[in-house]
């Protein structure tokens, strides 16, 4: 199953919407503290409709904790990022990868995408674009991956 990891989001209302997509497309969810706002406010759970208490998403104390935790896949790992020049449709993910995307204001680490850069990955924009927001960011990028796996998920997807 597809992971999705958000590291320190800011924002409850995008925390909550994600959830919410991840319930409906079959991902995991993972959240890695500290985040600005306590994961049971009214925003993210008004954002993830009743989809929330569905979820049961894997609560991180800190990014040491996740990085150790799931070291033995960290070539897995992708990282959303406006920093990398490689668009995502040019990655080619499996089923069980990480896809990581960092706060709203802050985005992920550099020292932590460093360790991987090739998987660093764009969404293109046009010129003085500077970015999108966090939850369709996500979207964009797991859709592209629920894409390319369709067939191997474990998820059964009803046809439209």
């Amino acid at each position: 199953m597809l992971n999705i990891v958000l590291v320190h989001p800011q924002i409850p209302q995008n925390t909550g919407a994600i959830g919410r997509l991840c319930i409906n497309a079959g991902l995991n969810l993972h959240i890695v503290k500290p985040t600005v706002f306590d994961l049971d406010e009214k925003a993210v759970r008004r954002a993830g409709l009743d989809y929330w208490k569905k979820l049961n998403p894997k609560i991180w104390e800190s990014l040491d904790e996740f990085l150790v935790e799931n070291e033995s896949r960290f070539d897995r790992f992708f990282f959303a990022t406006t920093k990398s020049k490689k668009a995502y449709f040019e990655q080619k993910f499996k089923k069980d990868d990480f896809l990581l995307f960092g706060g709203e204001s802050t985005g992920l680490p550099m020292w932590l995408m460093e360790r991987n850069f090739k998987n660093a990955l764009n969404i293109p924009m046009v010129k003085g674009g500077r970015s999108l927001n966090l939850a369709m960011s996500v979207g964009i990028i797991a859709y592209e991956a629920i894409r390319q796996n369709y067939g191997d998920l474990e998820c059964e997807f009803l046809s439209v």
